[in-house]
């Protein structure tokens, strides 16, 4: 039915175009422009030179509203693109420019004094492990409390889901962290 359906659509615009060839042109772009717009993406791929002045230490650009980071090698080998998951909240996002200081594998969590403000009710303290919420790695950022870190709950990459930090999938977050080193510039917008 939807064939014979699509087939009677396509033969009655033929000739529709056929009789009055400019307006179904623009009608059909018009269709065409408004499915695109409601399937549009809000990724978008960036340069490194238009956010840091060199690849020194490499470098990590975390884009907030596309929900994915990129990350580029100190000598310009390695490109990568990876999903994210992005702060809940405006009000719970840093943005501007920092640095990887640390780098744990098998971090432990504990949820910040505003966290446990929001919720009373989390643990004081989760150790490494399927329960922690940093997932299997963290690359520590020079401003308090702010990680790139895995996740085990991989329903929250592509979402607007933590409370601050950016979530990769674990096999991505350790892959970045087998590149990142301390020193590894970071720009978030």
């Amino acid at each position: 039915m939807n064939l014979h359906t699509s087939r009677r659509r396509f033969l009655s615009g033929l000739a529709a175009g056929c009789a009055f060839p400019a307006p179904m042109l623009l009608a059909q772009s018009e269709q065409v422009e408004t499915k695109t717009e409601r399937n549009i993406s809000s990724f978008r791929m960036h340069r490194w030179q238009d956010h840091f002045d060199s690849l020194k230490n490499g470098v990590i650009l975390s884009d907030t509203t596309s929900r994915m980071l990129q990350y580029w090698s100190e000598d310009g080998t390695v490109a990568k693109i990876y999903p994210t998951s992005v702060p809940l909240s405006d009000d719970l996002t840093r943005l501007g420019y920092t640095r990887v200081v640390r780098k744990v594998d098998g971090p432990s969590w504990r949820p910040t004094p505003s966290m446990k403000k929001r919720n009373p009710e989390w643990p004081d303290y989760v150790g490494p492990g399927p329960e922690n919420p940093l997932g299997t790695h963290a690359l520590y950022l020079s401003w308090q409390y702010y990680r790139i870190h895995g996740t085990n709950d991989t329903r929250k990459i592509g979402r607007r889901s933590s409370n601050g930090c950016i979530g990769l999938y674990n096999g991505q977050i350790a892959e970045l962290f087998a590149f990142a080193k301390v020193g590894t510039q970071v720009k978030l917008i």
